[in-house]
């Protein structure tokens, strides 16, 4: 994330600083999870200190409805258009944004894309950098205990490196780092990210992967550097650590647990993948609940980062619903408010879809409006259900997996995507 520090301090982000400081109508930057880090001159002049609200702003995606907190303009309410780069999200407040505004936003939002991959990116390898990993990982640990995804870390470095650079020279160490990244790059899925951790030390952050799935990459990884002729040098190969984050675990105690995985991997003789066998994905197993759990997969994006945000909401908030009745004490009014909760997102997300659909000329939207409309009437049919104490989970869980997950997401509104993700 760009913030306040890194724009006005760091040589290259200078120039950006100030345009994004003197720039003609309201301007947020924040982290990817809404909350706003950087406010421009114009913002503070006709809203004073106050921040957006950082729900709305988590959520908004084409234009939303945000409110001001705090400050002369508490209570404001006004429109925001919201741009995603790849770690932040850029805000303009689109009443005070005329049309002569546009390329100049444009070419802000582009620089701002362009300082964050320089100062998140290793200049040697192309890889990311360790304070990039530091921002993402607590993002990706709340979405991991959120929907109840595993995150698993893999932590690999060259042996014998120091022989390599001793004998044949740090240039062509340093051609040996390169190419391994390149080589690593080629057996990771899209969503993996690579990090340099220091030195001969990378970290490869897996989502969605509990420590099997990780250790499967791991030995591919391994294969894939030991298979390889390095220019000059020859073959070269690996020593990698996997560890699954456990629930409750801070990022010290996992990475502790991963940097003895590497040493048990170096100690028993190099060129070997060990892998901790403890993590989320077990525990969740073994409590009964995550059988139950809605998963959220990459194949569900949309390509519209308002649908795709709702979305993810929806399946939370449908965890929260399950994860609340399946308790060895059910309290019926923390379930009441769960399930009130959930139908508020589902009847407030079809009509922002809906809007959105409109504005983007979607040739079947009454068709889809009228999707929407039965499964309304079938979600309040379900809320009166609960209330007379009709009704059992499973008929819930039924209706959020089959109903809206299988049959709505999977298919009807699959049928919109290619107008967000230009297929």
């Amino acid at each position: 994330m760009i913030d306040a520090v890194n724009l006005a301090n760091a040589a290259q982000g200078q120039e950006l600083f100030e345009s994004f400081m003197s720039f003609p109508a309201p301007l947020v930057i924040a982290d990817l999870g809404g909350h706003p880090q950087l406010v421009n001159a114009q913002y503070t002049q006709r809203f004073g200190t106050g921040m957006p609200d950082a729900m709305h702003l988590a959520a908004a995606g084409n234009e939303a409805v945000v409110q001001i907190h705090g400050g002369a303009q508490d209570g404001v309410q006004t429109t925001v258009r919201t741009v995603r780069t790849a770690q932040s999200l850029l805000m303009i407040f689109t009443e005070f944004f005329d049309a002569g505004s546009e390329a100049q936003f444009s070419r802000l939002q582009h620089r701002v894309a362009e300082l964050e991959t320089r100062v998140a990116t290793d200049y040697l390898t192309g890889a990311w950098n360790r304070a990039h990993l530091d921002r993402v990982l607590q993002a990706e640990l709340t979405r991991s205990s959120s929907m109840r995804q595993p995150l698993s870390l893999v932590l690999f470095d060259i042996d014998h490196f120091k022989h390599i650079n001793d004998t044949y020279g740090h240039a062509a160490g340093d051609t040996v780092l390169r190419e391994l990244v390149e080589r690593m790059r080629t057996r990771l899925r899209s969503a993996d990210l690579l990090f340099r951790w220091g030195g001969e030390e990378f970290v490869v952050l897996l989502c969605s992967a509990g420590y099997r799935a990780a250790s499967a990459v791991a030995e591919e990884l391994r294969i894939a550097a030991g298979d390889h002729e390095f220019p000059g040098v020859g073959s070269v190969t690996v020593s990698l650590g996997v560890a699954e984050h456990v629930t409750g675990e801070d990022a010290g105690a996992w990475f502790e647990r991963l940097d003895a995985a590497l040493y048990a991997a170096k100690d028993g003789g190099r060129n070997r993948v060990v892998v901790d066998r403890r993590g989320s994905s077990d525990d969740w197993a073994a409590d009964g609940g995550a059988a139950l759990h809605l998963i959220w997969q990459e194949g569900y994006e949309s390509g519209n980062p308002t649908i795709d945000a709702e979305h993810r909401e929806l399946f939370r908030l449908s965890n929260v619903l399950i994860d609340s009745a399946l308790r060895s004490a059910p309290d019926a009014q923390a379930f009441r408010a769960a399930l009130q909760s959930l139908l508020e997102h589902v009847a407030r997300h079809f009509a922002d879809e809906e809007a959105i659909l409109a504005r983007s000329n979607y040739a079947d939207l009454e068709v889809h409006r009228r999707a929407h409309a039965a499964l309304l009437k079938r979600a309040w049919e379900l809320e009166r259900q609960v209330e007379q104490g009709k009704i059992k989970l499973g008929a819930i869980v039924e209706y959020l997996a089959q109903d809206v997950v299988a049959r709505h997401i999977l298919v009807m509104d699959r049928a919109f995507f290619p107008l967000f993700s230009g297929a």
